[in-house]
Order: structure tokens, then C-alpha cells, then sequence
């Protein structure tokens, strides 16, 4: 019975993520498919536990070393054990609610980035910097290769389309190669995030974004120079074009890559703030 009731908590808790669509909240929307799989095959492994279960429970005991084993939850702490754990997958998944995203995250978090490639400096210092990184999930080798593959894909595009399904892939890759990029026009879409160090205020375009589960979630994007005597405030959101440059970035003391704006436009938050690399 035990069983049938964690078994059948984990359906119902995924069920609950699956149709109020906060399941993309938590792990990459590319493994979607995965989580279905674990939902249907708990409901039939919770099935067959409580087949079983009923099963046992109506057979009478034929010998007497059965009669000191306890079929089913009769002791009232086993019940409410049982329920517990029924229940707060339950809770947990439906009333423990999903964090806001906003630059207050980002402030939380601050920029949690490894060093690229064309960096300056010293190799072992760990500079935080404003890039997805994917090269922890693969050896050397066949990480540059998926590197090369993708730079093949973008090299010959003076102008750069970036869009949720390549959002992440393509922030790697000027992260990785900045030198390969500058002069490029690009376009893209994200919040406002203005940093303040000393008397100089920058002004970053953000995305939320996760490579594989919420674990590894960041926020990523670009340093932006806005048009001047444009105004904006934090968590607004803005699609934006421009021409790719290099900065020295005071706070990192290095490089690191830009954009000059030509066009701003405000917009409205899409209703699913985040990206997700695909692999």
C-alpha cells in the first residue's frame, strides 16, 4: 500500500506540473518527454502495486508464521506516514510557489559566468561572466566540435536572428568568440537589468535560461548601448537590434561583448520568460 501511495503522489504531482504548465519552470521543456514517461509508468507501477496489494490483503493467512505479519497499514502511525507521504509531493509541487522572474533574481545570483576563450588575464582566476556554459557536459574534444558545427551555422549570417530555440547556443558562442562576431548585426529580445558600479551605470539585456534542469539555470545576455537619452527601468522588456562590439568591462576587468543599439522597441513579457538550450 505504501508504495501504491508514493507511487501514485509522484502521477498526481507531475500531472498537476504537466497542466498548469509550470513544469518548463523546472527543467528543460527539450526532456519534456521524459517527464511524461516517468508520470505514465508511475501510474501503471502505482496500478500494479494496488492490484497486489488488494490481492494479498483478501487472501486468508494458511500458516501460522503468517499470523505475526502485519497485512496492510492497521497501526494509525503507518496511515498517517502513508498520507504524508502522499500528500507532499502534493504540497510542494502546488502550493510552494515558483520564484518570480525579475532582476531581483539577478541581483541574488549575480553573474555566475565562466571565463571565455578570448579572454585577458589570468586563466585561473574565476571571473564571473555572462554566458551559458556547456563544456562541463562533454570532453574537450567533443565539446569544440559542437562548437566548430556551430560556428559553421552562424558565419556567413551578417545579420543574427536570436530567438528562444537558439538563444542560449548563440550567446555561447559570442561569449566563446567574440572577435568572430563583431561587426555583425543582431537582434534579440529580454529584460532590463541596470548594474551600478561607481558613478557608471550599465545596462544589460537578460534572458532566464536553463541547459538541463533549474540547477543549472542562469541569466544570460548582452551588455547594451541604448540610443541616447533613451530611458528605461529594470525588469522592463525590450527587443532590440544592433551591431556586435567588444567592451572593457570594469568589474570583470576584461573584454567582454556588446551592443551598439539602433532600434528599441518595448514589448510585453512573453508568458514563458525562459530558454532552453538544445542539444
Amino acid at each position: 500500500m505504501l508504495r501504491f501511495l508514493i507511487l501514485s503522489g509522484y502521477f498526481e504531482m507531475m500531472m498537476y506540473l504537466q497542466v498548469s504548465g509550470r513544469l518548463d519552470q523546472y527543467i528543460n521543456v527539450h526532456y519534456r518527454y521524459l517527464a511524461v514517461l516517468s508520470m505514465v509508468l508511475s501510474a501503471l507501477l502505482a496500478l500494479v502495486q494496488l492490484y497486489l496489494w488488494v490481492k494479498a490483503d483478501g487472501k486468508k493467512v494458511a500458516h501460522e508464521s503468517h499470523d505475526s505479519h502485519d497485512h496492510g497499514l492497521s497501526k494509525l502511525y503507518q496511515r498517517l506516514i502513508a498520507y504524508l507521504l502522499l500528500a507532499l509531493p502534493i504540497v510542494v509541487g502546488t502550493l510552494f510557489p515558483t520564484v518570480s522572474l525579475n532582476t531581483t533574481i539577478v541581483e541574488a545570483k549575480g553573474f555566475n559566468f565562466p571565463l571565455s576563450k578570448e579572454s585577458v588575464g589570468d586563466p585561473q582566476i574565476q571571473t564571473q561572466y555572462l554566458k551559458p556554459d556547456t563544456s562541463i557536459y562533454f570532453n574537450k574534444s567533443d565539446y569544440q566540435d559542437q562548437m566548430n558545427e556551430l560556428k559553421d551555422k552562424y558565419e556567413d549570417e551578417q545579420k543574427i536572428v536570436i530567438t528562444d530555440e537558439n538563444y542560449l547556443e548563440i550567446m555561447e558562442l559570442i561569449y566563446n568568440y567574440p572577435s568572430e562576431f563583431i561587426g555583425k548585426k543582431v537582434s534579440y529580445e529580454g529584460f532590463i537589468y541596470q548594474s551600478k558600479n561607481d558613478n557608471v551605470t550599465d545596462t544589460f539585456l537578460f534572458r532566464f535560461g536553463i541547459i538541463h534542469c533549474v540547477a543549472d539555470s542562469g541569466v544570460f545576455g548582452l551588455l547594451t548601448h541604448l540610443p541616447e537619452g533613451m530611458t528605461v527601468q529594470n525588469d522592463d522588456w525590450y527587443k532590440v537590434e544592433g551591431t556586435i562590439q567588444t567592451d572593457f568591462y570594469q568589474p570583470f576587468k576584461r573584454e567582454i561583448p556588446s551592443v551598439v543599439v539602433t532600434k528599441a522597441e518595448k514589448i510585453t513579457a512573453p508568458e514563458n520568460q525562459y530558454v532552453y538550450r538544445a542539444f
